[in-house]
């Protein structure tokens, strides 16, 4: 059962967990299970998705319950004032903060502007070599995407040289096979974890969060990246 976060009359918001597609996908046809269908059972209604999430990543996903209102939704959602937080696990010490204006070229091959802001919560230092070093660094990090492209975080972080930990295939390819090895973990490290957002009908500021999976709080835990900012 998929888990609840908020539910009116007008839109229904989920906590999507890794590894389930928002709906069906030609490039994922191995998939039996989708969050669209899944959801529309769970409540015995029709819904509407607003917007998508990777399937690899986890968090808030917001459904709208009549196609008016997702309408309405699409466009509070696209509007610069909606500020949706993405918490990431990757590979390094990352910056303080750090603003990336880097254009991305989608599946069809057309360039468009991306920008997104990050910041980072807490680093660590673990006495596991890696390659030529003596030590592995990570980082918690927060990402706030201004614009929506496809995999827009994954991509920045990755032009940033900081990638997601278990992102395949924009991260790296060592530290995840370290993670596989070593701790047993192939899930990719991010997490849509809170939306602002202005009600569809009340206009009534709304603060959504969404918990962390287990497999999140696991690898928090192993790094010593727990922080009280996170859920």
């Amino acid at each position: 059962m998929l888990e609840i976060i908020y539910q009116d009359e007008h839109m229904v918001v989920i906590n999507k967990p890794h590894g389930l597609l928002v709906h069906r996908s030609p490039i994922a046809s191995d998939a039996r299970e989708f969050a669209l269908q899944m959801l529309r059972d769970q409540i015995q209604q029709s819904v509407y998705p607003i917007h998508r999430i990777d399937r690899k990543t986890s968090g808030i996903l917001v459904f709208a319950l009549s196609s008016s209102m997702a309408a309405k939704l699409q466009t509070i959602l696209e509007n610069p004032k909606t500020q949706k937080t993405y918490l990431a696990i990757v590979r390094g010490h990352f910056p303080d903060n750090i603003e990336v204006n880097h254009p991305l070229t989608n599946d069809k091959g057309k360039t468009q502007d991306a920008f997104t802001i990050f910041k980072t919560i807490k680093r660590c230092e673990l006495e596991i070599p890696f390659g030529k070093f003596p030590t592995s660094r990570y980082s918690l990090i927060e990402a706030y995407p201004k614009t929506g492209r496809m995999h827009q975080i994954r991509k920045h972080l990755n032009h940033l040289r900081h990638p997601i930990i278990g992102d395949r295939p924009h991260g790296c390819n060592k530290q995840n096979k370290l993670f596989k090895e070593k701790w047993n973990m192939m899930t990719m490290m991010l997490h849509a974890s809170k939306l602002e957002l202005n009600h569809p009908v009340t206009e009534t500021p709304m603060l959504l969060k969404a918990g962390l999976f287990d497999e999140f709080k696991r690898m928090q835990n192993t790094l010593n990246l727990n922080s009280h900012n996170t859920l």
